[in-house]
């Protein structure tokens, strides 16, 4: 079979095997968890298989035209490289664990059969977009990740956090699709084709008329996808959706689309020189907002929402850098360690036995509760943190050197600046990153909050995919910064001393003031109220308790919104804490500029449309109304009276004749 048929089954068999999990989801259950895991494990498998025949070496390239358009022709094309081949097993790898967790996670789940035909359906749609050679066709897959997020999102769909997090997913990132998809047209236009090859052709001969508006254009498009300021909001509210989605969503479908897209069309970009700026200046305030955000968060799956944000805003940091390679393989390593680190925290959420529980200052100790959730979280978080010798700290680094080597060399066309914004944010981040990570580990680990009943251990299937993911987290940076060059465009991933040392010296100061202040927290809320209802397990801990929820309420109105006495965040906040914890108020922004007039607009319409409109339409039968009733009232069906009618009718006219004879 040859490697272009293998390609173009790689896609399909999810496909496949969404329609088929659709088709008999109800009528025969027992099909729904091999539908669902088979085809996607089948899929990982063949583009294992297309990855080694490609080997990094010439782009796999195929195209037949559909139907002729008349004008710019759309092609059913394959264009596969190493970025590509990579980036398809790594769609595959983290779908096929979701498939699997899922099982688990999801067992008791009425509608699950939809939920993992939707998951198959989206797997699909992101390895279309991987492999696809044709924008048209890339796009046919961008939307439909869309489509899928919406429903997956709003699975739980009797909450209306559900409901208002998949309407807003939606709507965000359409926001951010409109101008994308005239971007797409205009650089069609200039290139005379949609196939990427051409493109990119186009491009290197200099034959883009208007490179900086199409690049920003399509940039618009890559801030919903993958979240990137000031398109992000939506992410972290699309947490309402079922832990395994998250993992989904987050390590290697939709966010990671964005990144992608502009990987496979970097030339595009470089072309301008204020779209390369405008692209770092993004990432930087990515990178910073939301490690500031992360730190904030009591809800453990919005910590992890917003540190993807800020693992996203490092790709498109080393994209602003001009170093895809950098940005694809941390692309990547984030793509294993952060599914481990959503399946883990689904682990927790699911050992607490509700996702309410999800607030990490409500946790109890729980290491003994989840030992391998436990084990293979602090692996991820150590991975995500840059701490050497996990995969985080290779990727991270790469990205870092980049920066510096633009930043320092100025060689190139990219500009300097560009580099300094990068390099100077992600050492920022690496410092914040660590922190919450920190932070995350202590109270969803060691924490003092309320211990939740034990639901038992946790179903093989789950347990089994933390520990498979685990070992990339742990061991992919070692092996893939020495293999992945020969993949991608052959430029060096090996760390550079200086960022080496100056990113895991900030990590670690992260991570060693984050521990010192939580030893301090602790030590004073221990001598709080609430602190005394943890050192009174039994006895009179009934009393203590309602003291001390009597205190709260009398200073916070209930005790949910009071802020946890343990939680090393607030300290090192301080006074930013309370914007941070809220996104820097970028909702209420969006409301007051967006919201609110679109709103006042409906209702002036809705107004004008009653009161003016509908006045209009209303005179305009009132005189026939009018006419029809006075017609009707003559028509009383007495004879006598028709007569007498027809006889004063008769005088009046011989008398109006006579008159005017007499005047004429």
């Amino acid at each position: 079979m040859t490697t272009t048929t293998l390609a173009v089954l790689v896609p399909l068999l999810p496909f496949l095997g969404a329609a088929a999990g659709l088709l008999l989801g109800r009528s025969a259950p027992g099909f729904v968890r091999p539908l669902a895991v088979l085809p996607t494990l089948a899929a990982l498998a063949l583009a294992a298989v297309v990855a080694v025949r490609q080997g990094g070496g010439a782009a796999i390239d195929s195209a037949t035209e559909l139907t002729p358009t008349g004008s710019v022709p759309v092609e059913l094309a394959l264009h596969i490289d190493g970025f590509a081949a990579l980036v398809a097993v790594l769609v595959g790898f983290v779908a096929t664990c979701v498939q699997i967790y899922s099982t688990g996670y999801l067992r008791d789940d009425p509608r699950y059969p939809s939920y993992a035909a939707l998951v198959s359906l989206f797997t699909s749609a992101m390895l279309l977009v991987v492999y696809s050679g044709d924008l048209i066709v890339l796009l046919v897959g961008w939307e439909v990740m869309g489509i899928c997020s919406y429903f997956l999102v709003g699975h739980y769909w009797e909450t209306p956090e559900a409901r208002a997090a998949s309407m807003k997913a939606f709507l965000v990132t359409k926001l951010g699709d409109v101008p994308f998809l005239i971007g797409l047209f205009a650089l069609a236009t200039d290139a005379g084709s949609f196939r990427i090859t051409k493109i990119l052709s186009t491009v290197t001969n200099g034959g883009l008329h208007h490179p900086t508006l199409i690049a920003l254009l399509l940039l618009a498009g890559v801030a919903g996808k993958s979240a990137q300021f000031p398109l992000h909001t939506w992410l972290p509210d699309a947490m309402a959706g079922p832990t395994p989605v998250s993992a989904l969503i987050h390590a290697a479908t939709m966010v990671a689309a964005g990144v992608y897209f502009v990987a496979r069309l970097l030339p595009v970009f470089e072309a301008s020189s204020a779209a390369m700026v405008v692209l770092a200046v993004m990432a930087a305030v990515t990178m910073a907002g939301s490690g500031l955000a992360a730190l904030a968060q009591d809800d453990i799956k919005r910590v992890l929402a917003y540190s993807t944000i800020g693992q996203l805003g490092y790709m498109t940091g080393a994209l602003a850098v001009g170093d895809r390679g950098a940005a694809v393989f941390h692309l990547l390593s984030h793509g294993a360690f952060k599914a481990l680190l959503f399946l883990a925290a689904g682990v927790v959420i699911h050992a607490s036995g509700t996702n309410s529980l999800a607030a990490m200052s409500r946790m109890g100790n729980l290491r003994a509760r989840v030992p391998d959730a436990y084990w293979t979280m602090t692996v991820a978080l150590l991975a995500l943190a840059a701490i050497p010798p996990f995969s985080g700290f290779f990727s991270k680094e790469s990205v870092l050197g980049a920066a510096e080597h633009v930043a320092t060399e100025h060689s190139g066309h990219i500009p300097g600046v560009a580099g300094w914004i990068v390099l100077v944010a992600g050492l920022l981040t690496a410092l914040l990153t660590a922190a919450y990570a920190m932070r995350l580990w202590l109270l969803a680990f060691r924490g003092r909050g309320v211990e939740a009943p034990d639901h038992g251990r946790q179903p093989v299937a789950m347990n089994a995919v933390l520990w498979v993911l685990a070992v990339p987290s742990l061991a992919l940076g070692g092996l893939a910064y020495r293999v992945l060059p020969n993949w991608f465009d052959g430029r060096d991933l090996t760390p550079t001393l200086t960022t080496s040392v100056l990113g895991t010296g900030v990590a670690l100061v992260g991570g060693i003031l984050t521990y010192g202040t939580w030893r301090q927290t602790t030590a004073l809320a221990a001598r709080s109220p609430l602190g005394a209802v943890a050192a009174h397990p039994e006895g009179d801990a009934g009393l203590v308790e309602a003291e001390a929820i009597a205190s709260h309420t009398a200073a916070y109105g209930d005790v949910a919104s009071a802020p946890d006495p343990a939680d090393p965040g607030r300290l090192l906040l301080g006074p930013l804490h309370r914007h941070a914890a809220v996104g820097f108020h970028l909702d209420a922004v969006y409301a007051a500029l967006f919201v609110r007039p679109v709103l006042a607009a409906a209702s002036l319409v809705r107004f004008l449309d009653r009161e003016v409109v509908d006045t209009y339409v209303r005179g305009a039968g009132t005189l026939p109304r009018l006419l029809g009733a006075a017609v009707r009232r003559a028509q009383t069906g007495n004879l006598q009276t028709y007569v007498s009618a027809l006889l004063a009718g008769t005088v009046v006219l011989t008398v109006a004749v006579l008159l005017v004879a007499t005047g004429a």
